[in-house]
């Protein structure tokens, strides 16, 4: 089955470290289906994919035990422009339940503990996948970015991560959280394997009726450096409430792009604290729409009762863990009768008005800069904090699927007390992709 002895090596050599990791980031492995493809783009690349995208004979179950045993029966478009690419796919990775959370801490299989600091988070709700990445358990890894879920840890991991545009790579077989706000994400330590990776996902798709027809750059293209000609920035005072080191490390590379001489201009975020309540209301509502589905009827972990309404009762009770529960029964508030108008409709409008502002920067700046996360990961057994605290955690990773445009994280320093990695992030206008690759190799170090 296996042709190349490097090939055969390296994949003897992710075995070991999945099966000697103690992160539990990979819930499961396939390494006797995988096959050598030589003289493809992505031949010898090893990839894992988050527990919510589907590949072919394999358990799909979202990190939630009423998914518990399912297998999926087709292959993610993904999955499938992958294999026929010569990537080889090795396991799947742990998650937020259902991509609802952003430490991956919300999970049946157990918390992702950070490779760098095993007391720690590794942020979510992707966090198997980035964390997968950080340790070198694989070359390339596959989460869903729905508010942050791929950019905020690869920031807490240290590595990179994409946030496509929405309706630039195909949903199709990607389990829905919230489907205006979902896309596939790729998260690499190493930019190039991250462009390549884009390269061959990316493009219309007939079976995601949210795929955008458009062609995509080529590989040469994407790869092409070209100096954004400006550069929108965050000011000081803005910045006074997140992690002193972090702010430092963003001047520091706002100076740098000083000195490549493009044109940097200090903004102001629009509607920025309206991001937050204006995701959380659309989303949650979505959510509940979307996990209708998981009732124990038609597929899934059942629940045994006769009556049709304690079955229903049953299997979701003790199928879903609590956040899931919670954003399920805040988005049904949300979208009841006396409550749609006065807070799902007026969302979609405020939702609107962040867009068309987006737009008008992106008129005048080529991308933008911003930090990832407010701080750098924190500890995985601290006292439960409130919802609310935790959502903050995705202040700055929001907007980008508000207005549905691309951004990228890229490594930006260690913690000095705890040696944890953060990052920054990198937006463009829609389908614009190649700039934020462009200013990523311009911001190396």
């Amino acid at each position: 089955m296996i042709n190349s002895n490097s090939y055969n090596q390296k994949l003897k050599n992710y075995k070991d470290k999945i099966d000697s990791s103690s992160t539990n980031s990979v819930v499961r492995t396939r390494f006797d289906s995988v096959k050598d493809n030589p003289d493809r783009l992505l031949s010898e690349k090893f990839f894992l994919i988050k527990d919510n995208i589907a590949i072919l004979g394999e358990e799909l179950t979202c990190s939630s035990e009423i998914l518990n045993g399912y297998v999926s029966p087709y292959s993610a478009t993904v999955i499938s422009k992958i294999e026929e690419n010569g990537g080889s796919i090795i396991g799947q990775t742990n998650m937020d339940e259902f991509a609802m959370g952003s430490s991956s801490t919300f999970s049946q299989f157990g918390p992702v503990y950070n490779f760098y600091n095993l007391s720690k988070i590794a942020g979510g709700s992707s966090g198997g996948s980035a964390n997968a990445v950080a340790e070198g358990l694989c070359d390339i890894a596959l989460g869903s970015d729905t508010g942050g879920s791929v950019r905020q840890p690869a920031s807490l991991c240290g590595i990179y991560g994409l946030k496509p545009t929405y309706g630039r790579i195909s949903r199709y077989g990607l389990v829905a959280h919230a489907s205006s706000f979902d896309t596939i994400g790729i998260l690499s330590n190493n930019l190039e394997e991250l462009i390549d990776t884009f390269s061959v996902i990316a493009g219309y798709d007939i079976n995601d009726s949210t795929s955008i027809n458009l062609d995509v750059p080529s590989l040469e293209q994407l790869k092409t450096i070209k100096m954004p000609k400006s550069v929108g920035i965050l000011s000081n005072n803005f910045l006074k409430n997140i992690n002193p080191e972090i702010s430092d490390a963003y001047f520091s590379k706002v100076n740098k792009i000083k000195k490549l001489g493009i044109k940097v201009s200090e903004i102001e975020l629009p509607y920025f604290k309206y991001c937050l309540p204006t995701y959380y209301i659309l989303t949650m509502a979505e959510a509940s729409s979307n996990l209708s589905r998981f009732d124990g009827v038609r597929y899934g972990n059942r629940q045994s009762n006769q009556d049709l309404n304690n079955l229903y009762f049953e299997t979701r009770s003790l199928g879903f863990l609590n956040e899931v529960k919670r954003r399920i029964m805040s988005g049904t508030f949300i979208l009841s009768s006396g409550f749609y108008d006065a807070y799902f409709s007026k969302a979609c409008k405020v939702r609107r008005l962040i867009k068309e502002s987006y737009n008008e920067l992106f008129e005048k700046y080529d991308a933008l800069l911003i930090p990832t996360t407010p701080s750098v990961a924190h500890d995985i057994d601290r006292k439960k904090s409130s919802p609310v605290e935790a959502y903050l955690a995705d202040i700055f990773t929001v907007p980008a699927n508000l207005c549905g445009i691309p951004a990228l994280n890229i490594p930006a320093g260690f913690s000095k007390e705890e040696n944890l990695p953060f990052g920054l992030q990198i937006l463009s206008n829609s389908f614009k992709e190649e700039t934020l690759f462009s200013l990523a190799h311009l911001l190396k170090e």
